[in-house]
């Protein structure tokens, strides 16, 4: 059974005496050293840090490196909703009480060649503003059973972040490799060579103990790699996308097309999450393992939002080294603005190809709406559920790959003086804002060229056309009313 091979009677044992003392002897060195960096920093102005942080920091910034937390201690592992049971080593910072809107979870071994951890760390703090640090943690898990490299690393990391370590929005942390499951003789699934299903099965195990540590500190959880560039402000994006998906189910929101890299979760789907990937160590890599979950907690199809807001940067990979050239190319590094898209009904009059249908068009998510040929009267309708005024409206019609798949000849169109009931609401009149010029509509200061309230929106086809139309995406941005 798992349980019996994860946790053999030997796992209970302490360390050699020998192994203990030279590993406390290291563990002293580093904690000496961060504690000194910590206590420095104290003493220099940092805008980022609160107070009240500061003053909790120096209450627990010497008890970091307790030999207590090292003892090994198990639990059953069959209550799933539950937390695994694990001595974690404190490297760099603690946890503040305080908790967060986001952690971010970065698990890291030394490479061959290259390393990239460092830069990705400074562009998660970079790309985010004063308001957005205080909303994030991140964690990184020293998952590398070198303790010279460990050691180096966490020298690196105190003295280029240190007022970060300080304001409790960064930690490093280390398991022992004692806690790890058997890595040798492993099913060898898929015809990957063995010292490739031991890299893959330890992955699954690194990630599983950053779940199971990052679990209660703030709501949601994004994972990414230690090899990671991030876009401007991407917190405040993923706010927004967020809120835009309150009230529907979600397991996994994916801002990024790449492995794992800019997956996110509630947090309290971490515990399951965790176990489940100790459950299937063995079995496959990560990403599949990923995919499995969402589907098994009933999210069946992907909802991957575009841009993505996190791109692949390191060239050779933590695997033996090996070149790694994968890049994502919905990537958008420099600061851009998710639309608002209010809750509206959408309907349309066109003839909807299969599953393609309105509401497709009108979500951040890369989906689409597809009908057939549309005539001449034909449209596209959106009935916002509260009067709006709009800053900006962009819509594309078309793709890549079926590029005369456009709206050829149409016009876009606000409304109001709603009539009818819920199902069959629509504007008595309308005021046409322009039309659409290769496929394409785009109009700002629509709030100056707009005297009312907007209580629908339209997009008319003004002739008729033999292709088929693609609406692949409607963006609404909106403004406070005079009197907000």
């Amino acid at each position: 059974p798992y349980c019996m091979l994860f946790f053999t009677s030997h796992r209970l044992k302490y360390f050699d005496k020998m192994r203990c003392l030279r590993k406390r002897s290291a563990v002293s060195f580093l904690g000496i050293l961060v504690v000194c960096l910590l206590f420095m920093n104290l003493y220099i102005e940092d805008g980022y840090v609160l107070e009240g942080d500061k003053q909790l920091i120096r209450e627990t910034a010497t008890h970091q490196l307790n030999p207590e937390r090292y003892v090994h201690s198990f639990k059953d592992l069959s209550n799933f909703s539950g937390s695994i049971n694990i001595s974690y080593r404190y490297l760099a910072g603690t946890p503040l009480p305080r908790k967060r809107y986001l952690t971010i979870g970065l698990s890291s071994v030394k490479r061959k060649k290259g390393n990239y951890l460092l830069e990705t760390i400074k562009s998660i703090f970079e790309q985010s503003s004063y308001e957005e640090l205080k909303e994030i943690a991140v964690v990184v898990q020293l998952a590398d059973f070198d303790s010279a490299w460990c050691e180096g690393m966490v020298q690196d990391i105190s003295q280029k972040f240190a007022h970060h370590i300080i304001a409790g929005r960064l930690i490093v942390i280390h398991v022992p490799e004692d806690y790890y499951p058997v890595l040798d003789g492993l099913k060898r699934n898929y015809n990957d060579p063995e010292d490739r299903v031991k890299f893959r099965s330890k992955q699954n195990v690194d990630y599983a103990f950053l779940l199971n540590f990052c679990a209660n500190l703030s709501d949601y959880y994004v994972m990414l790699e230690d090899d990671v560039r991030c876009s401007k402000n991407f917190l405040t994006a993923v706010k927004k996308v967020i809120t835009s998906r309150e009230g529907s189910y979600w397991v996994t929101l994916e801002f990024s097309k790449l492995g794992y890299i800019g997956k996110l979760y509630h947090s309290h789907d971490l515990p399951r999450l965790a176990h489940f990937l100790l459950m299937f160590y063995q079995e496959m890599p990560c990403d599949w393992l990923l995919i499995h979950f969402r589907g098994l907690l009933a999210q069946k199809e992907v909802i991957r939002f575009k841009p993505s807001l996190f791109q692949h940067m390191g060239y050779y990979s933590s695997y033996k080294g090996a070149e790694n050239k994968l890049k994502d190319d919905d990537f958008e590094e420099e600061s851009f603005d998710i639309p608002d898209n209010p809750p509206a009904n959408l309907h349309t009059n066109m003839n909807v190809f299969e599953n393609y249908e309105a509401s497709k068009a009108y979500s951040s998510i890369d989906e689409y709406f597809w009908g057939k040929a549309p005539s001449s009267g034909d449209f596209y309708g959106i009935v916002f559920e509260k009067p709006i005024k709009i800053s900006k409206i962009k819509v594309v019609t078309g793709t890549e790959d079926r590029q005369n798949d456009i709206l050829h000849h149409g016009a876009l169109e606000v409304g109001e003086k709603i009539v009818g009931s819920k199902k069959g609401r629509q504007c008595t009149t309308y005021l046409r804002l322009g039309e659409f010029k290769n496929g394409n509509f785009e109009i700002t200061d629509v709030e100056h060229k707009v005297l009312f309230d907007i209580n629908c929106m339209r997009i008319l086809v003004t002739k008729s056309q033999k292709e088929w139309l693609i609406i692949r995406s409607i963006s609404i941005w909106t403004s406070q009313t005079p009197n907000q």
